[in-house]
């Protein structure tokens, strides 16, 4: 998954990067309004952690933005993360498009865990646990198995694999998979770290191969495994 964190506070946005990228998110990272802006229309991302004060544009704006950008459930989620801590900042927040909403000072594990819980809803998944099959992840735990048997994966590769676990029987193409599982970083016109990330997830996998190539289009993770 790709998360953008918008926050002017650069310590507090470096720990919180650092924090998601640990736990194998792709992250981008802005200080400025309109540099969110440019990003949202450069980059499709699945969570926007959003501070409201900003220099250049005011948070309230970009979560309007973005919503009027997609207008459907496949948009970016939006996670406001703030000092402004009054019911109208909260009630404002959430009417402007804010999936959910968090008062600056916070520990890290309740942004984890509210990044995970927002996270969760486009999948209508009831729990914090995706199961493909044979296939179990836990994102909160960062634990995956294969029927029963743990898999020890490097962060991209459960980074890879929740992604495919979230989009089960649909075929996805080298470039929406830089564009979700790797950040700004990546060379999208490269298609050997897909390669290379997949070969590796799916040598772990084992024998029973649920990763299926799909010649011309990409990759498909069989719902039937």
């Amino acid at each position: 998954m790709r998360i953008l964190v918008v926050e002017d506070e650069e310590d507090l946005a470096r720990a919180i990067a650092t924090g998601l990228r640990r736990e194998g998110y792709a992250v981008d990272l802005v200080h400025d309004g309109n540099d969110a802006l440019d990003k949202l229309r450069l980059y499709p991302y699945d969570l926007i952690c959003l501070d409201l004060n900003l220099p250049g544009v005011d948070g309230r704006e970009i979560a309007r933005s973005a919503r009027n950008q997609s207008a459907s459930a496949e948009g970016p989620r939006i996670l406001m993360v703030t000092a402004r801590d009054t019911v109208e900042d909260r009630v404002g927040g959430l009417d402007d498009g804010a999936d959910d909403y968090l008062v600056k000072p916070f520990d890290y594990r309740e942004l984890s865990a509210r990044v995970r819980a927002v996270l969760r809803r486009p999948t209508a998944d009831g729990g914090g646990v995706l199961r493909v099959g044979s296939l179990e992840l836990d994102a909160a735990r960062h634990e995956a198995s294969d029927a029963g048997r743990p898999l020890k994966l490097t962060p991209k590769e459960f980074a890879l694999l929740r992604y495919f676990m979230s989009r089960a029987g649909e075929v996805l193409s080298q470039e929406e998979l830089l564009e979700h599982v790797w950040d700004e970083n990546a060379d999208l016109f490269s298609s050997s770290r897909v390669r290379v990330a997949v070969m590796g997830l799916r040598r772990k996998l084992g024998d029973d191969q649920p990763i299926e190539t799909v010649v011309g289009r990409g990759y498909r993770l069989r719902e039937d495994n």
